[in-house]
């Protein structure tokens, strides 16, 4: 069982920055591909990044490739999306999400966890 915490929502001004965590539990967290996932209202929640197990291989939607980062620490269960040049359009509800596939997979999949979202609102 993996349970997923995330942080670091908010509201922030076209161009700006916010960085989202996501703090896991469990002892198999370093075993387990991380990915990051919105949902804007009136739309279907769509994949944003994804790192694999050891960091290795990341995998991004086209529309954040060059903005976003993601991110994990093993040693602290953690793993993050730093958001740099946000756009209005990047405005949703964030989720974290976890399974034992690849990077790229998690872009084709539904994650067998997930975390209970966060808000970022971001204004023109």
């Amino acid at each position: 069982q993996v349970q997923l915490v995330e942080s670091g929502g908010g509201l922030v001004q076209a161009g700006g920055s916010l960085r989202l965590s996501c703090a896991t539990s469990g002892r198999t967290f370093s075993s387990y591909t991380m990915g990051w996932f919105r949902q804007a209202p009136g739309k279907e929640r769509e994949f944003v990044a994804a790192i694999s197990w050891s960091g290795g291989r990341t995998h991004y939607a086209d529309s954040v490739k060059g903005r976003f980062t993601i991110s994990r620490d093993n040693a602290k269960n953690t793993v993050y999306l730093e958001m740099n040049s946000l756009k209005p359009e990047d405005t949703a509800v964030y989720y974290c999400a976890a399974d034992r596939t690849t990077a790229q997979g998690m872009g084709v999949m539904k994650p067998g966890y997930w975390g209970q979202g966060t808000q970022v609102t971001v204004s023109s």
